[in-house]
This record gives C-alpha cells, sequence and structure tokens, in this order.
C-alpha cells in the first residue's frame, strides 16, 4: 500500500505470521514500544480479548476517559486477536463535545513512523509517534480510526461501560459520525499515553466484572478505578489510573465469549506492559473461580495470587490485594464457594500473603448484620455486581497514603 508502514511485530510467540508476500520497512522488526524519551503515564486503557464484530470500509469513534492530563498523546492500537492484517487507514485524536461529534479545532492526525496509516500483522501491536496534542485530566476525547478493508474476526474489550460509535466510510476527520451506530465496545484501541513530567507513575486497576465496572451507571465513569481516579487527583497526587478488568475473568482458567484469557496469561499484557505502571490492583478475578460450575478450592487461587504478587515484584511493581465482596444470593453463589471467599480473604490479610497493602472490598461494601451479602445500597440488585453506591465505596476504601504524599 503506496504511503503506508506495514508491521509485523507478533504480541506473542504464539501469534500468526504476516501474510505472504508482504513487504516491510527496515524498522519493521523494531520493539512496538515508543521510543525513550519524555515522563510517559498511562492515562486510560482497557484490556482486550477475541470475538469481536468484523469491519470494512467504516469508522470507529471511540471515547475515552483522562484520568491525567499531559502535554502530548500517543495511542496503542492492537490486532493480539485478530487473525488476518488489519489495516488502519487514519488515525486522528479529538476534543469530544457531545456524544459522536467532536471540536474540529482540537482534531490532530494521529501517525505511525511518521505515516498516517499502517498494517499489524496478527497477533501485533502498534505504538504512534507522539501527538502534539494537549490533554486535560478528566475529559473525554474522542479517538477515530478508518478500517479501509476488511478486518476479520477483531480484537476487543466487550464492556466498555460507554457508548461508542460507527459509521460507514471514511469519517475519522468528520465533525460528527453520520448515521452512527452506538455499540458498547472498544475495539483495537488499549491504551492512551501522555506526557507529564509530574506523574508519580501509573495505576493499574486488574480485575474481572466489578473492576470493569458492571452495575454502574453507564456513560457516567462511575466504575470504582475512575472514582479511585477521581480521589487521587483531588488530593494533589499526579497518578494515571487504567482499568484492565475483564468481565467473566478468571486466575485458573481462560474464558470463552470475551471472557479473556487466565489472569497469569494476560498479566505481562495487561498489567507489566502498561506505560509507567508503579501499582497494581489485584482485584475480583477468584470470584468468578468460585463460582464456577466446577469451583476451584482457595489453595488452587492462593497460588495463582502468588505467582501474580511475584511477577509484580520481579518487576518493581507494589501490589494491593482486594479481598472479594460478599456475593450470597447471586446465581452462582454456593457455600463450598463462601467457604472459599473467606479462605481466600483471611490469607490476603495475613502477613503471609506478600501483599503490599490490602484493599478490603469486602467489609467496605457488605452488610455488618448479613456479611455473606452486600449491604442493599451497595447492591445493584444481581447480589454480585456493587452499583454505584458500592463502586464509591470500594474506591473510597483506598488509603491514599499508600501511594505517597501529595505532589502538588
Amino acid at each position: 500500500m503506496a504511503g503506508s508502514t506495514i508491521l509485523l511485530l507478533t504480541a506473542c510467540n504464539t501469534a500468526p505470521p504476516y501474510a505472504s508476500g508482504a513487504s516491510a520497512p527496515p524498522s519493521a522488526g523494531a520493539s512496538p514500544s515508543a521510543p525513550a524519551g519524555p515522563a510517559w503515564v498511562a492515562t486510560w486503557g482497557v484490556a482486550m480479548t477475541d470475538g469481536g464484530q468484523a469491519f470494512a470500509k467504516q469508522t470507529l469513534r471511540q471515547i475515552v476517559h483522562t484520568s491525567v492530563g499531559g502535554d502530548g498523546a500517543r495511542l496503542k492500537i492492537s490486532n493480539a486477536f485478530g487473525t488476518q492484517p488489519l489495516v488502519l487507514g487514519g488515525v486522528r485524536i479529538a476534543q469530544r463535545v457531545k456524544d459522536a461529534a467532536i471540536d474540529p479545532v482540537t482534531d490532530t492526525a494521529v501517525t505511525f513512523g511518521g505515516k498516517t496509516t499502517v498494517t499489524l500483522a496478527p497477533g501485533a501491536s502498534v505504538v504512534s509517534d507522539r501527538a502534539e496534542f494537549a490533554v486535560a485530566a478528566d475529559t473525554d476525547l474522542a479517538v477515530s480510526v478508518y478500517l479501509p478493508a476488511a478486518t476479520g474476526e477483531t480484537t476487543r474489550h466487550p464492556l466498555g461501560t460507554q457508548t461508542n460509535f460507527i459509521g460507514t466510510g471514511d469519517q475519522a476527520a468528520a465533525t460528527t459520525i453520520s448515521g452512527a451506530t452506538a455499540v458498547s465496545s472498544y475495539f483495537f484501541l488499549t491504551a492512551l499515553d501522555v506526557v507529564n513530567q509530574e506523574a508519580a507513575g501509573t495505576v493499574v486497576a486488574f480485575g474481572a466484572s466489578i473492576t470493569d465496572g458492571r452495575g454502574s451507571t453507564p456513560g457516567a465513569n462511575l466504575r470504582w478505578p475512575d472514582l479511585l481516579a477521581d480521589r487521587l487527583r483531588a488530593s494533589g497526587r499526579t497518578f494515571g489510573v487504567v482499568n484492565t478488568g475483564i468481565s467473566g475473568n478468571r486466575l485458573t482458567k481462560n474464558g470463552k465469549d470475551g471472557r479473556g484469557e487466565s489472569a497469569p496469561k494476560r498479566f505481562q499484557r495487561d498489567v507489566l506492559d502498561r506505560t509507567g505502571v508503579a501499582w497494581v490492583l489485584i482485584s475480583d478475578d477468584p470470584l468468578n473461580d468460585l463460582g464456577s460450575r466446577k469451583p476451584v478450592t482457595s489453595d488452587q487461587i492462593i497460588a495463582v495470587l502468588k505467582q501474580l504478587i511475584a511477577r509484580a515484584h520481579a518487576a518493581d511493581i507494589r501490589v494491593i490485594c482486594s479481598t472479594l465482596t460478599p456475593f450470597e444470593r447471586a446465581g452462582y453463589w454456593s457455600a463450598r464457594g463462601e467457604q472459599g471467599r473467606t479462605a481466600y480473604n483471611a490469607f490476603v490479610r495475613s502477613p503471609e500473603s506478600g501483599c503490599d497493602q490490602v484493599l478490603a472490598q469486602d467489609t467496605a461494601t457488605q452488610d455488618p448484620a448479613d456479611p455473606t451479602r452486600f449491604l442493599a445500597v451497595n447492591d445493584s440488585g444481581d447480589h454480585l455486581h456493587p452499583g454505584d453506591k458500592g463502586m464509591q465505596a470500594i474506591a473510597g476504601a483506598v488509603d491514599l497514603d499508600w501511594f505517597g504524599p501529595a505532589t502538588r
């Protein structure tokens, strides 16, 4: 393709090779990470799974809500679960006004090695060049991607808890998306980083549906990691916060239908490789193991937790372990699962856990008179996921002093 860049980068050793007969520039074998230099920190991100719908000659306009601001921006786009090359025909970033509308004054082209188009091999990801785009904290941006060729099965984040937009043809630079179809998933776009010299690092929230925001009000940014970002900013602490929760995710087993690879398998991509990561909060994955048709034991999930803690510490990342929230009356509750939750929570609180800090999600959300159940005000109604008040309770239980003193 004239004027384009073709990437042969693979995200893992098992990624399939690029289409035969394709040519690549001399830089195609380089690392997908952008060059070191300015102080980059992640301001937004999602974790990716397989199984998404296919696109061709369509524009995606996806809304991202920032946690921290910066003087420049870069995007990471992933074809990790793709089975054929992904052609990006044009990528742009702008300030969102409302729904699919952007402020055209802020509309900025994003380039990759100086090119406006790029092709990703199956399994590959790419980090854009730095865009001279001022990013404010706690704001909505729109990232528009034109897909001129058939994508095949897509790399996606199923539960966006945010309305995104799909339009026909190349509308990446349009002020709004004409004839837009609304969707709640994210496709291909996995991270937004910013340059912020004052940032102390990135906090990654790693978990399942409670972290992903199921049960919170869509489009309101009321997931508990969003609310933690709000608290950090208000306290004068400059951290990016990234949510890599995947609904249905588990510690011990890969999931189907968008539930993602097991926590250990995706930990590198969704925690260790995130820009500027300094802290990880390991949250609610074990609930799905305990509630499965063939529930695992507390010893099994504790063993996996220990592995994740060791991997984080080896990368000089501090670990906040979360206790598990109550779930009696939820569809997959059982006495055996409750016993596992109790044992897991006791281990997390013990000196032997290896956790640097403990986020007590259980006591933050439970009914004091019946600790195996949510306090009614914290329950979304399904007895498994917190509602908005429950999300606030979890975020409010984080001791901000864990992250050091205020920097401003």
